[in-house]
């Protein structure tokens, strides 16, 4: 992994000159404390470990108010301070809401980030994907996200498990979306395990050696298209390609995504939400089990998991019941458990998996507040 990873020259904007180490320390994960040189360096002091190295990215859709979480002012003026009051947690001198009980008791686990601040004041989720303005210059195709750096660099750890997958639902509001792989190339986007796609990850009426013997014919055919590809299409399409085997001829990606096979126990631990409603009409749905799917993946083999949790950008607008709600402390009050209950479900479970030394959980918005 020496030399150096550069953008393609843009027409329109200088030539970028970046080094690997300024590369791998963009974006948000990078400011909050973790780089990719320092991810890799830890799963190779890891020895004997049969475990990969991993980080599970919430993105909490339009910024949630931290100021009545984890920075509460309870001798400010009452217009400031706001209605809820501070609790102590299993950390001496550090409180936090009282709508957050579970977390709380678990702060022993967690790391409160108060340092860091968006670097514009949109809540564009780009920022929190690759760590870039997204209204300043650009190389041609875009900054790569922190997943699709990874899956270049590192690759699969299974050939069955896409190294990076987003559990991500699609917004409505498009600056609330991953940006995507940029100018690594297609090849190196998040596998997209929602919707669609999961039905289409099982061999239909064909035996595992005639599909194979499909797979050559079809090699014989891109060998061909290749001398007069220019383009660079072909190359990420291989990388489609041999996803998609992998995912045909293992149950190991299918099995990670199929909730049924967890206790019924576990899965009240999260909680459960409707994948069909999407908060206040264009942010992400509230799904709890969206974080227990995200665990299920890294368990399985993967290194990178986004997913994108209800949304939190409120300026009045309408509940889960479609009701109207124009207090954003009411909606407080209506996210603020469930958002307490599914976080400290999946900090206590990656812990007792004994997963808490080998991934990072990383909660992140892009908020302006």
């Amino acid at each position: 992994m020496s030399g150096q990873i550069s953008p393609p020259v843009s027409e329109s904007h200088a030539p970028y000159s970046l080094s690997r180490r300024g590369f791998m320390q963009i974006g948000a994960l990078g400011l909050g404390g973790l780089t990719l040189p320092g991810l890799l360096r830890a799963e190779s002091k890891s020895g004997v470990r049969s475990s990969h190295k991993s980080v599970i990215l919430i993105y909490l859709v339009g910024g949630p108010p931290h100021q009545d979480m984890f920075d509460l002012k309870p001798d400010a003026p009452k217009e400031i301070a706001g209605p809820w009051k501070p609790i102590a947690t299993n950390v001496n001198g550090i409180q936090i809401c009282e709508a957050l009980p579970q977390l709380a008791r678990n702060m022993d686990k967690l790391v409160v980030i108060r340092s860091l601040v968006g670097n514009q004041a949109g809540h564009d989720a780009i920022q929190v994907y690759n760590g870039h303005n997204p209204s300043k210059p650009t190389p041609a195709g875009g900054w790569p996200q922190f997943g699709s750096a990874v899956a270049k660099l590192q690759g699969a750890v299974d050939p069955s498990v896409p190294p990076f997958v987003s559990v991500c639902y699609t917004c409505t509001h498009g600056p609330y979306n991953e940006p995507g792989p940029g100018f690594l190339g297609q090849g190196l986007a998040p596998f997209r395990a929602m919707g669609k796609t999961r039905d289409d990850m099982v061999l239909s009426g064909i035996s595992v050696d005639r599909f194979a013997d499909r797979k050559t014919l079809l090699k014989g055919f891109d060998d061909m298209r290749r001398d007069v590809d220019a383009s660079g299409t072909m190359k990420g399409m291989d990388t489609f390609t041999e996803q998609a085997y992998g995912l045909l001829t293992s149950s190991r990606m299918a099995d990670a995504l199929d909730l049924s096979k967890e206790s019924p126990k576990v899965i009240e631990r999260y909680g459960v939400g409707n994948p069909k409603v999407f908060m206040d009409a264009n942010g992400a749905p509230r799904v709890p089990q969206s974080l227990l799917m995200a665990r299920r993946l890294v368990e399985a083999g993967a290194r990178v998991v986004t997913l994108n949790y209800s949304k939190w950008d409120w300026h009045g607008g309408r509940n889960a019941e479609g009701r109207a709600n124009n207090s954003i402390f009411l909606r407080e009050a209506e996210d603020f458990p469930v958002f307490d209950k599914c976080v400290s479900a999946l900090v206590e479970d990656l812990h007792a998996r004994g997963l808490d030394k080998d991934c990072l959980l990383y909660t992140s918005d892009a908020a302006d507040e």
